[in-house]
């Protein structure tokens, strides 16, 4: 998995997340919003566009981050999830939980 990150000019912090999150790498995303959290940002958008699978433990490393990022009165919007993905979290009553754009713009405009 690769991590990619832009800043927008409205202070939204957009991680494109490259590739498959799964148990090998989850703490990767973790520590990489726990990093921004740190640096003081507090509005996220995370780009799935290209990722193709989510396992369970990258699941719960999402909402484990969701926590974190709300408890630091932040917001965390997810986009580009594919058909599987989004499925997925309708399965799991995550996209409850969460904010889902099917584009990054679309997140973004949304804050």
């Amino acid at each position: 998995m690769g991590l990619r990150e832009s800043r927008q000019g409205n202070g939204v912090v957009v991680i494109h997340v490259e590739g498959q999150l799964v148990i090998a790498n989850r703490a990767e995303l973790k520590d990489r919003l726990q990093d921004r959290l740190a640096a003081g940002d507090r509005r996220f958008v995370l780009d799935f566009t290209g990722t193709p699978y989510i396992d369970s433990s990258g699941l719960g490393a999402l909402v484990t981050i969701a926590k974190r990022v709300r408890e630091e009165g932040g917001d965390i919007r997810l986009a580009g999830l594919n058909d599987d993905l989004r499925q997925l979290f309708e399965l799991t009553k995550l996209d409850t939980l969460f904010s889902i754009s099917a584009t990054p713009d679309q997140a973004l405009a949304a804050f």
